[in-house]
């Protein structure tokens, strides 16, 4: 989804979201023809249930309605961020210090894309993550995506 679409849903999603009591997550859109996905994560300090999303999907697509920001087909999806959290903003990092992510690049850092490690640290525009004992400082900017890895007990 390109950078200004992003920006324009967040700033629709995030009021409404915020206004129902939720913390808005981030949101995806996954391009498939006619069976296209437009999927929010919403989330709260005693997670949410199917009729939280149900709530939220309400509100939000009265906003779709009147806004309009993709003119193609897609299907509205809100849902919890699960046990394998997207990372949408840099502020997730720093939350999530010391967890295990999953990291896809843009371009090739080092001559690789994919990444699997510790988050040691964040800035305003990179952050620090240690893979096999090696730190790599990544650029933000250079993150397509990024997910907790989850912690199994």
């Amino acid at each position: 989804m390109s950078k200004r679409i992003t920006l324009l849903l967040e700033e629709l999603f995030e009021p409404v979201v915020s206004g129902l009591g939720y913390e808005y997550v981030g949101v995806e859109y996954l391009p498939q023809g006619a069976r296209s996905m437009l999927r929010v994560y919403i989330d709260a300090a005693e997670g949410v249930n199917v009729d939280d999303c149900a709530t939220v999907s309400h509100q939000i697509s009265g906003v779709l309605d009147v806004e309009d920001p993709i003119s193609a087909q897609y299907v509205l999806e809100v849902s919890s961020p699960g046990l394998d959290r997207p990372l949408f903003k840099l502020a997730d990092y720093k939350k999530f210090e010391n967890r295990v992510i999953d990291v896809k690049l843009v371009v090739p850092l080092n001559g690789r894309r994919k990444f699997k490690g510790v988050i040691n640290a964040s800035d305003e525009e990179n952050i620090i993550i240690n893979v096999d004992g090696e730190n790599f400082e990544i650029p933000f900017i250079q993150i397509e995506k990024a997910r907790l890895v989850p912690k199994i007990f």
